[in-house]
């Protein structure tokens, strides 16, 4: 392998931490808002909910949308 190639892929990895650390930032406010937002939604409505209501509370219980009980958004509305 040449110097040059190997210099080369140092700074690829070297910019892409970088770019990570500067995303990180982005997407944490990102997500705040995302959860403010869906659980406004949750709160002031009544199922069945959109199709993207349903694939965050599934990230957020972890379990399939079809096994959501309304007792567990109970649990998460508190």
């Amino acid at each position: 392998m040449s110097v040059g190639r190997t210099h080369r892929r140092r700074r690829e990895r070297v910019d892409a931490a970088e770019t990570r650390s500067r995303n990180r930032v982005v997407k944490q406010k990102e997500s705040a808002r995302r959860d403010a937002r869906m659980m406004a939604e949750i709160r002031t409505g009544a199922p069945p909910f959109s199709p993207s209501v349903m694939s965050w509370l599934s990230r957020k219980l972890d379990k399939p949308a079809r096994r959501i009980t309304p007792e567990d958004m109970k649990a998460l509305r508190a």
